[in-house]
């Protein structure tokens, strides 16, 4: 990513720009960086003029204690800003929450897509899952606990043992430490973890919400949820896809949103 722009907090955020077409803002999840979506976004380039962004605390981008996810949409407003003043979005699991809240805060979002954001209220039990979660997450990120934070997010995600304990034997995971204090940034996006009717129902652009045909059935109830909670929400299921979607697969989906 080769261009900088500053968030209203003085927050420096590491952009990259490709394409042609209609602007789209890619967001990416927990864990992630811009790099995670630029896959997608090279997929979108011959039909869209794409960006990918590292969020605060993650890669090139900076940080500015205390974290809010104000400061979130106030980075989504600040490259807005920066690549003409008018974008859509896209967002992938918490991602996508980041996207649906920026949408309906009054940011000149023209539309907005997002992939399999995990709202809680579809898995038996998932609202007190959240809640220790989040209780954990903070006790181990306060103790400077990195490693254990990674793996509580990985272990809500469903990952087993055996390829935890795998996982923090490879090159990633040093990685994976370096942006683990973004987890609770994640978290926070998430809030309580349940679906936000009030502020979709308020959300005035149009919605496409998707979800993968051999992820989990609360995962595809929670997408389908999302389409029917905004006023304009269009709901797709892509067969044979999972949370980790192909970009071959998703790409001509998003295009031919984003086409309008």
């Amino acid at each position: 990513m080769d261009k900088k722009t500053t968030s209203r907090d003085g927050t420096s955020l590491a952009y990259g720009v490709a394409g042609r077409g209609p602007t789209v803002i890619l967001v990416s999840g927990a864990l992630s960086t811009g790099g995670t979506v630029a896959p997608l976004a090279r997929r979108l380039a011959d039909a869209c003029t794409t960006v990918v962004y590292d969020r605060r605390g993650r890669g090139g981008s900076g940080d500015t204690a205390p974290y809010a996810v104000e400061r979130e949409v106030e980075d989504l407003a600040a490259l807005i800003d920066a690549v003409g003043g008018g974008a859509a979005l896209y967002g992938v699991s918490s991602g996508g929450a980041l996207v649906l809240r920026a949408a309906a805060s009054g940011l000149p979002v023209t539309r907005a897509a997002v992939y399999e954001v995990p709202f809680a209220d579809f898995l038996a039990g998932g609202a007190e899952r959240e809640a220790v979660y989040k209780d954990q997450l903070g006790r181990a990120l306060a103790q400077g606990r990195r490693g254990d934070a990674v793996e509580l997010f990985l272990r809500l995600t469903g990952l087993g043992e055996a390829m935890i304990q795998r996982a923090r034997q490879s090159p990633m995971w040093a990685g994976l430490e370096a942006v683990a204090p973004s987890l609770a940034y994640d978290d926070a996006v998430m809030g309580d973890g349940l679906l936000p009717r009030d502020r979709l129902a308020a959300l005035p652009v149009p919605v496409l919400s998707v979800a993968g045909g051999a992820s989990p059935r609360w995962m595809r109830e929670a997408g389908r949820a999302v389409a029917q909670a905004v006023p304009r929400g269009t709901h797709r299921i892509l067969e044979g896809q999972t949370h980790a979607v192909e970009p071959e697969v998703l790409g001509p989906v998003l295009a031919e949103f984003f086409a309008g």
